[in-house]
This record gives structure tokens, sequence and C-alpha cells, in this order.
């Protein structure tokens, strides 16, 4: 049922439509895979588009501003810094794209989605060099086409009416994508980054009109094996004829596009070089991506490197191709969902926690340390027969490795010592990978993130130098004491002096339940201003006790 929320829905309702998009994406995700045979035959569209998503909607749903202009302008930055894939790549444009067209909308109508839908074709189609019809671009053409002439047909559309235009005609728009590109009509599917696109915009549309998807598609299509398997070497040059799709993210100050484009260019192929003059994320083709990473490092400092050996990708495909098909009752194999407790502290975190995946959140932390019963509870809830939990505190570690004692379930904690390393262990997992090998991604994780907790002094104590007073503000720099001041910014600029940061690092600061909105927006301005020009994103975690809780990557 329609309500007035729905018909012009704020920066809430615009979540719940993302987050359900993503969720309706997630279930296809396996599906969307085995369709995708362009560029190159690499079987990762809908998991990249996915994790894409899933990054984008992490930061639309850590956004404290709840005006829909600002949620899109989160969601394109999240996007951005996410960003997996050629798919993906293209995906974090036209959510820059749709942030731009509502940006100043605290509440979407009818016609600003239209204009969000236009924007965001416009910058999908300048993000690739040499664009091609027939691809999700033609499909988000076509969409905002029909939003637009929704838009225009009475002064009263709504933006579900228009959503509703744009989906149908993004649908019929990725029938048609064989006609117009020779290797989809020779391998016998549809473009698999534009049903991407559609499933996202099904999802969304669902949740507008309050509608549950239900099950997967059974099937999205199958790519032809005769064909796959002549593809498999790309061409007549030897195994290594499809090379590596190499990503990675360049952050410093007064980065120039061009340039970077250029100079990463030669000798690549599906090259997308989108972002802005702070942090720039870089998608190419290459049979040499140590080249690229060296060039790429002249410019910058190198973030969320990502390289994929495209023929080992084209080669599972083939194998795929070899197994039975799949009856038409039967739901194709789902992505590898891992069922994941995480202990929490704030509202904010838990609802961050919650976005990456987690299926339960325990709340607790320090001074709040969960028992054991309550763990085992909520591992007994989740389905499936093995469940990780993440403690996110040293002193939680020990109670969580005692619930496979109390429980039937086959119990893997992963020791996060901080919040930061538990969202770091979150956006490591594989939706391809097995249980054991998530979990192994998860473990290996903890060392790509750097922790400082901001919290207060309880007594009057010296450790390792630092000489502290009850009531200073301390900072704990990868859980050794490194500060004792007087204001909780203050220890937190003596920690960063601890950490001798790279320059253009990027932090992520959570901020506590005792600090407001502006107290971060001002911490965060300063730590903009330090010596390397960090990248800075403040988040409201609601957390107690810490003021600050602050991620470091790079």
């Amino acid at each position: 049922m329609t309500t007035a929320r729905t018909l012009t829905p704020g920066g809430e309702v615009l979540r719940q439509a993302l987050a359900a998009a993503t969720r309706w994406l997630g279930l296809n995700a396996p599906a969307i895979d085995a369709l995708n045979v362009y560029p190159v035959p690499d079987g990762d569209t809908g998991t990249n588009m996915l994790l894409t998503m899933r990054s984008a909607v992490a930061a639309a749903d850590a956004c404290p501003d709840p005006t829909a202009s600002a949620v899109a302008a989160a969601l394109a930055h999240g996007a951005l810094m996410g960003a997996r894939g050629n798919s993906g790549v293209i995906l974090s444009q036209i959510c820059r794209g749709l942030a731009e067209g509502v940006e100043g909308e605290a509440r979407l109508d009818g016609p600003s989605l239209a204009r969000g839908f236009r924007f965001a074709t416009d910058r999908a189609y300048r993000a690739v060099g040499d664009p091609k019809e027939g691809t999700i671009l033609t499909v988000a053409r076509r969409a905002a086409e029909a939003a637009e002439a929704a838009a225009a047909a009475t002064a009263t559309a709504t933006a579900q009416q228009v959503l509703a235009a744009a989906l149908e005609a993004a649908g019929e728009a990725l029938r048609h994508t064989p006609e117009q590109l020779p290797v989809l009509r020779e391998a016998g599917v549809v473009d698999a980054g534009g049903q991407g696109l559609v499933i996202l915009l099904e999802g969304a549309l669902a949740a507008l009109e309050g509608r549950s998807l239900g099950a997967a598609h059974t099937s999205l299509g199958q790519i032809d094996a005769g064909w796959l398997r002549a593809s498999q070497h790309g061409d007549d040059t030897g195994h290594e004829a499809w090379g590596y799709c190499t990503q990675f993210v360049i952050t410093a100050p007064g980065l120039d596009l061009d340039a970077i484009r250029s100079t990463l260019s030669d000798g690549a192929s599906s090259v997308l070089v989108v972002g802005d003059d702070q942090a720039v994320h870089i998608h190419l083709h290459t049979l040499d991506p140590g080249a690229v990473l060296s060039s790429g490092v002249a410019f910058g400092s190198l973030h969320n490197i990502k390289v994929d050996n495209m023929s080992d990708q084209n080669a599972a495909l083939v194998a795929a191709s070899a197994q039975p098909p799949i009856a038409a009752d039967q739901h194709p194999p789902a992505a590898i969902a891992l069922p994941v407790v995480a202990v929490v502290a704030g509202d904010g975190l838990a609802r961050l926690f919650t976005s990456l995946g987690v299926s339960r959140i325990v709340r607790g932390g320090q001074t709040m340390n969960p028992s054991l019963q309550q763990l085992a509870d909520a591992a007994e809830a989740v389905t499936g027969d093995t469940v990780v939990l993440l403690p996110n505190n040293p002193n939680v570690q020990l109670v969580c490795q005692h619930v496979g004692e109390v429980i039937a379930k086959r119990v893997i904690v992963v020791p996060t010592h901080t919040i930061p390393q538990g969202i770091a262990a979150l956006l490591a997992v594989g939706l391809d990978d097995t249980v054991d090998q998530q979990a192994a991604a998860m473990l290996a994780a903890l060392d790509s993130v750097r922790s400082i907790e901001v919290t207060t002094a309880t007594r009057s104590i010296t450790i390792d130098g630092v000489v502290v007073e009850e009531g200073q503000s301390i900072a704990l720099l990868d859980q050794k004491l490194v500060a004792a001041t007087a204001s909780p910014l203050a220890a937190l600029q003596r920690a960063l002096d601890a950490a001798h940061m790279a320059p253009g690092a990027l932090l992520t600061v959570y901020y506590g339940d005792t600090i407001s909105q502006e107290q971060a927006e001002t911490a965060a301005a300063a730590l903009r201003a330090r010596p390397g020009a960090p990248e800075v994103d403040a988040v409201r975690g609601g957390q107690p006790h810490y003021p600050y809780i602050v991620s470091i990557e790079g």
C-alpha cells in the first residue's frame, strides 16, 4: 500500500529502498555472475556489483543527516571507495550522478528522481572511454529517458511512478542488448551489468510499494557452453591472453584524473578512471599489473588493491558450464551466506555491522561484556551449522572461545580486538568462498587496518611511560596507551602523531554518544588539516565510553 512517505521519500525511506535493492541483488548475484561475457568472460559481475552496493549502503546508513540529498551523497562516496570490477566502477558513477541530480533535495518527488536518473546516466557514459551500446550504459540511458517522460507527464508525478517507468524501460532495454552487442548474441545471454541494474531497480521499487520479492529468480539465462569453451584463451597468444583485472584507489590532494588516465592507459584495456581531486578509483585490464601499480604509486597512496587473473576466472566459467543445468524447479546455487554474530555497542555501529551482513548483534564491549549465554543464544539463532563470532574487544574474546562448548554448532572465533578490525574483516569476505575461506579472509584482514580508541581514564597510573591522571582523555593505538591529554580531540591528535600515517591515509572517525554532529565535523576538519592531508569520514557510531574510535587505512 502506498503511503505519503513513499510518495516523497526522505533519507530514511531512501536508505530502506537501497537496502532492499542490495538484498535482492545479493539473492540474484550468482545468477548474474553466470551471465558475464563482456568485456571478457570473467563471471563476477553480480558479485562485484553486490560488494560495491554493500559499501555504498554502509556509508548511506552511517550518514547522520536525514535528508535524501545527504544520504545519496554518502551512498556515492561509499560506492566509489568500495567499487569492485568494471561493473562496480560504473555503478559507483551511477550512484554519484544520482547524488548530483538530487543535491539539495530533502525528499524525492518524481522530477527530482528523474533528474537523478539523467545525471546518473551522464556520469556513467563519461566514465567509459569507449562506451558500447548493449551494456549497462544502454539500460541506464533507457531508464533515464523513461523516468524523464514519466515526470513530465503530470505535475504530480511521484518518485514511485517515475521508478516504475524506469524499471519497465530498463527491462525492455535489457532484453534487446543481444541485438546491439555481437558477443552477447553469440553467447546467448543478455548483458550481466544491465541485468544487475534491473535487479537493483526491482528491489528498490518493491520497497517503495511495500512488497516482498520472495525467492531469487530461478534462472537469468546461461552462456552457450560451446562459445564459452572457444573463448577460453581470448586469442591465440596463449594461456595469459586475458591478462589481469587490476583495480585500486589512489588518494592524494590535487589529483589530476586526465594525467592518471593518460599514464595508466598505455597498453591497458577496459580502463575506468573515476573520482575527484582527492580520491580516484582505477579499473583496467593489463598483462602487467605490477607496472600499473608502480605507475599509480607515483600519483599518491594506493588502497583497496585487487588483482584477478581473468584466465582463471574464464576457466571457472568453462568448468561450470560442463555441469548439468539447473532444473526449472530448483534455485541456482546461492553465494555462501556467512552467519556472523558480532559484539557491538552503539546504535550507529550496530546498523553499520548489520548492513555489512552480520546476522545477529550482541550489545556489549568495554565495561559491558556479554555473557556466555547471550553469545550462545545469538549463535544458536542464526541459520546454518557454522557460525563466526566477532568479539571486537580483547575482553570478549575469551568468552567467545567457549561458545562452541555449549552449543552443537561449529563456532569460528575471528579474534577482532577493535571495531575497525571487525569492519575490515566483514569487508574482506568473498561471496563465492566457502565458510572456511571466508573466515580465513576475515582473519587475514585484521592487519589491514589500525585502530585508535579514545576514552576517559578511570584512575591515575603510569603505563608504557605515559603518565595518566584520573579524568583525562586517553588514546590507545592498536590497544597500546600512547596519549593522555585534556580533551578527546587532543588525545586523538596525539595518537595520530604516534601512528606515523602515510600521506593521503583514509581515516574513518566513529563518534560516540557524548559527541554531537557539530563536534564530530569540527574534529574531522581538524584531522583533514594534518600533514599529508588524510581523507576523513565522520560516522555516528553512538558508542558509550569512547568519544572517538578511528580506523586508519594506509
